[in-house]
């Protein structure tokens, strides 16, 4: 049986547009065995996992599970956890770290404010490297195991401090896939020596554009406009450039990208289906996925863009 991500790599797919979207991640240490719901089919607490689960839906909040790369023994549950908080939306980015031997202790915390990109004083500032998450669950897809743990071992083996394993970034025939914070942009198809780039450009505050699937920061139509601007200006900072508007519904948006700067850009973004079908995951019956085409990308005159809402919004 033929694998989802070779089948999405021989036709070419495009990538940008396909990342998951949430404008905060919240990361908890579970070592161990995942199943396909990893929250609540691992050693975390069922009853704990069902919990988040329902407290993080509709608040713009991701909550999914890590372990460093290696072997998972199916052994006792470690004493201490790290967990990672981020914030991905431009102009307040942020990614804070904290240990629990508690995990139930995240329920205490404010998830809509956490969506909106309120801390609350949780954890300390993350000082360390920058995180390189790649999906290996393989309970989930078999290309995330077959493609993601052998990336996800080559990173630590090499010294990236950063590296860990993740439950789910969705994209399975996109593997190995990754997600990179603090900034939360989304590669797939990834390689260590492109994302040996992509981590030493987070570093010095840059997104490295290729093999990009977009910022999770916004709706699918504002990732593909976003990178689109990327291209067409050759701006690489990661905290220039911010999706402030998007007009129309499926399949065809007009999405506002703005500058750091003051300019601001147009991009037409139309949704297609990628065709001929393929498996959008391994074993799964053959479909057209959706695919966010760029249509175009017009700078804005100064007095078109004062008409532009000046809150960010997501499509």
């Amino acid at each position: 049986m033929s694998k989802c991500a070779t089948a999405s790599r021989d036709l070419d797919e495009p990538l940008a547009g396909t990342a998951a979207t949430a404008r905060t991640w919240i990361l908890l240490e579970q070592p161990g065995p995942w199943g396909a719901k990893a929250l609540t089919s691992s050693h975390l607490d069922p009853d704990v996992g069902r919990a988040l689960e329902a407290a993080v839906e509709g608040t713009g909040v991701r909550i999914a599970l890590i372990r460093r790369p290696g072997r998972h023994a199916d052994s006792r549950p470690p004493a201490h956890r790290r967990v990672y908080v981020a914030h991905t939306v431009p102009g307040n980015t942020w990614l804070r770290s904290h240990v629990t031997d508690r995990p139930q202790e995240l329920l205490d915390l404010d998830f809509t404010a956490l969506g909106a990109g309120d801390h609350g004083g949780f954890g300390a500032p993350h000082t360390g490297d920058p995180l390189a998450l790649v999906c290996t669950n393989g309970k989930r897809d078999r290309c995330c195991a077959l493609l993601g743990r052998p990336l996800a071992a080559s990173l630590s083996a090499s010294g990236e401090q950063g590296a860990w394993e993740v439950t789910h970034l969705g994209g399975h025939r996109f593997s190995p896939t990754l997600l990179v914070l603090p900034y939360g942009y989304a590669y797939g198809r990834s390689g260590q020596a492109a994302v040996k780039e992509i981590l030493e450009g987070v570093r010095t505050g840059r997104v490295v554009t290729e093999g990009c699937r977009g910022s999770s920061a916004w709706e699918r139509p504002g990732q593909a406009a976003e990178l689109a601007v990327r291209a067409a200006s050759g701006e690489d900072a990661a905290g220039a450039l911010s999706v402030v508007h998007t007009g129309g519904t499926a399949p065809r948006w007009d999405v506002t990208v703005a500058h750091t700067d003051g300019r601001h850009w147009r991009v037409t973004v139309a949704q297609g289906a990628s065709l001929p079908p393929r498996p959008e995951s391994c074993g799964a019956a053959l479909a057209a996925p959706a695919r966010m085409d760029v249509v175009a990308v017009r700078p804005l005159a100064c007095g078109a863009a004062q008409e532009i809402p000046a809150t960010v919004t997501s499509e």
